[in-house]
């Protein structure tokens, strides 16, 4: 048996393999899953990174239904103190936001802190983080996408006149 002291090599191959792999949006067609599968996981370190699409790519994900309270921490020593301490580091004046502005799951600290900080928004640590945030967020939609068709076709139409003009 596998469990037994000191078998630590196995004898056999697995018993029971997957013949394709799992897919999270196969019979999941809704919007949200949309969503979290388009998310792009910015301003957290290499291994977050990995652990976030990990949750992703097996549904485990699970977004923010309204945001949370920002930890910054000001010392070096982040993630030493499990969650109940951060109301004694409050007394010691190293916790810098508290405000309600962390709007993605799984993070810490809120973007503005991560960035002054220059951590990983997720765990806090110190590394290199691999995405960094947008200090805008830029649009990537064009902006003749935004009006109604008969605005478009009409600018469409100025910008032709305007050109045969000149």
């Amino acid at each position: 048996m596998s469990s037994q002291k000191g078998n630590v090599t196995r004898s056999r191959p697995q018993r029971h393999q997957n013949t394709f792999s799992f897919k999270n949006d196969k019979f999941d067609k809704s919007v949200q899953t949309k969503k979290i599968n388009a998310k792009l996981h910015d301003g957290v370190c290499q291994r977050c990174k990995e652990v976030l699409e990990w949750r992703v790519k097996y549904s485990k994900y699970k977004p923010l239904s309204k945001p949370k309270k920002c930890y910054s921490v000001l010392t070096s020593s982040l993630n030493v103190f499990p969650l109940p301490f951060w109301e004694e580091m409050l007394k010691f004046g190293s916790v810098k936001c508290l405000q309600k502005t962390v709007k993605d799951s799984y993070h810490i600290m809120c973007r503005p802190c991560a960035c002054e900080l220059e951590v990983c928004a997720k765990c806090g640590k110190k590394e290199d983080v691999v995405i960094p945030f947008n200090k805008e967020p830029e649009k990537t939609e064009n902006v003749e996408n935004n009006l109604r068709s008969s605005h478009r076709r009409s600018c469409r139409r100025n910008e032709y006149y305007e050109e045969e003009s000149q």
